[in-house]
């Protein structure tokens, strides 16, 4: 039986965090993990900068409330829905990730966790489990599914090379220029095509 893995931000959503760094004016947070391949580097230098700017949950919240999913990403994720099981496996946190998600359609998130004080600052965050995104194919693996996976950030290139099928979608120059035998789609209904060839294959 096959499952899609599928990341969140860039694919059905925009960069959080790039929204937040343009809703406050703050250029270094628009570093993702599409420009660092250490995620616990980027988390913490991402913390240091909420902490040093006194910005905390409630100021991401405010701003993911007017975030809206890519252009045709419910539409894409609720056909696919119809055809095999998706599971959206991201390095979100899942106090960010909620109001996405109902826009989207309640899609399966398996994400992580900030730990936030009593003042609503950040001081640090939680993996659900070491290498996330692999962990969780290998996982699916083991209890009998075939995995298709995508994503656009180094920190997709692991599930999606563990899987039986994978694809890069809107994902750098760079990722694209290192990983030449990735197919790699810049719309929906091309990406939704190339699925459909993969679950039947």
């Amino acid at each position: 039986m096959d499952i899609v893995c599928l990341d969140m931000e860039g694919v059905l959503v925009p960069e959080i965090w790039i929204a937040f760094a343009e809703a406050t004016d703050i250029p270094e947070l628009k570093k993702t993990t599409r420009d660092e391949p250490d995620y616990d580097k980027l988390m913490k230098y991402r913390l240091a900068i909420l902490k040093d700017r006194g910005l905390g949950l409630k100021e991401i919240q405010d701003v993911i409330a007017g975030i809206d999913p890519l252009p045709g990403a419910k539409e894409f994720l609720d056909e696919l829905r119809t055809l095999t099981q998706v599971i959206v496996i991201s390095d979100t946190f899942e106090q960010f990730a909620k109001p996405l998600m109902a826009k989207l359609g309640w899609p399966t998130l398996f994400c992580n966790s900030l730990v936030v004080a009593e003042d609503g600052s950040i001081s640090d965050y939680r993996m659900r489990v070491e290498k996330s995104k692999l962990s969780t194919v290998k996982a699916l693996q083991s209890i009998g599914f075939d995995t298709i996976a995508a994503g656009d950030s180094f920190n997709d290139l692991a599930m999606i090379r563990a899987s039986k099928t994978g694809f890069l979608f809107r994902s750098t120059e760079q990722i694209m220029k290192d990983n030449p035998d990735l197919e790699e789609f810049e719309d929906f209904p091309e990406f939704l095509e190339a699925l459909k060839k993969a679950l039947t294959a």
